[in-house]
């Protein structure tokens, strides 16, 4: 009897953890897995050669890991970081990102200067086109729609929108110094991309034919990764060598607040209620947590070698 009760408080115990903070150390292929209690670095998990980004399956039941110079996507299961697999022979995936309908994996080779569709069964993908964008393919942004893929081309100043019905490239368009993240505003009229190369966050009205650029807000030097707040309305930017982060109010196109983050902050997330920004600091080897009501650091985590991509599973609405 006792032996079933210790079992039973331990099963209790096992679902009610918070779901681990994970932050990619681009320079040692390797994750850090954080307590969001203690926050502590609980663990180390080994990846393929440069993991960057990552994105969680459309079903939520595994976190890929887009390990750019390991040619390969490492899966972990988002609740407990337990590797799950590893597929080779994805190309370059610098950058990843699932189609709204679930029907497709995007990757941006960011060395090799292509996009690449993969058909996602739910289980393995198989390539099926690869675009040739122009210089540096950067972050991808797909519509609600599951109909185009916008990526930006970090060393050609170009924002690229692809048909993915036709995989073809339908437009491109000239855009300030060195556009990294881009972003899609909830109603799908706008799209705001970090020019890493400047001090601003470009706004394009893509509601027609064409782009068009309509407004740079001024948001700190080295803008250049987005998280939403949760609240359909505003949206996170890190200022990479500004150490900042700069809250933009995407109706008003304005910066509505803003946050010390020292160490070169890089990619984000949110907590679910909105109140806590968890953000690499690519320089400082470390991952801090800004508190958004306070307007300070209020932890700094040592991480690994260049951290780069941060997730948690419970997270504000994107």
């Amino acid at each position: 009897m006792a032996g079933v009760l210790v079992a039973a408080c331990l099963a209790l115990g096992a679902q009610a953890a918070e779901p681990p903070v994970f932050v990619l150390n681009s320079l040692q292929a390797d994750i850090s897995v954080i307590d969001p209690v203690t926050w502590t670095e609980t663990a180390r998990i080994a990846t393929g050669k440069e993991p960057h980004h990552l994105y969680l399956t459309p079903d939520e039941k595994s976190l890929i890991v887009a390990n750019a110079l390991g040619d390969s996507l490492t899966f972990v299961d988002p609740g407990t970081a337990q590797v799950q697999r590893t597929v080779r022979g994805i190309v370059d995936p610098y950058h990843l990102r699932f189609s709204p309908d679930m029907q497709w994996l995007v990757t941006a080779a960011n060395r090799l200067n292509h996009v690449d569709f993969y058909r996602w069964d739910g289980k393995e993908p198989t390539l099926v086109q690869r675009v040739a964008t122009g210089k540096t393919p950067s972050h991808l942004w797909i519509d609600s729609a599951s109909r185009t893929v916008y990526s930006t081309m970090q060393d050609s100043d170009e924002l690229v929108a692809i048909d993915i019905a036709t995989q073809k490239i339908r437009w491109r368009t000239g855009t300030g110094a060195m556009p990294a993240d881009v972003y899609g505003s909830p109603d799908g009229r706008s799209l705001f991309v970090g020019l890493t190369g400047s001090d601003s966050v470009e706004v394009f009205d893509i509601s027609g034919e064409q782009p068009r650029s309509v407004q740079r807000i001024k948001t700190g030097s080295g803008a250049h990764a987005f998280r939403a707040a949760g609240d359909g309305r505003h949206l996170f930017v890190s200022n990479r060598v500004a150490n900042t982060i700069s809250k933009i109010d995407m109706q008003a196109l304005r910066v509505v607040d803003s946050y010390p983050a020292p160490g070169g902050p890089d990619c984000m997330d949110v907590s679910a209620d909105g109140r806590w920004i968890y953000v690499s600091a690519r320089w400082a080897r470390k991952m801090l947590v800004i508190d958004t009501v306070e307007r300070k650091v209020a932890r700094a985590i040592n991480v690994g070698k260049s951290p780069h991509g941060v997730w948690t599973l419970k997270h504000a609405k994107r």
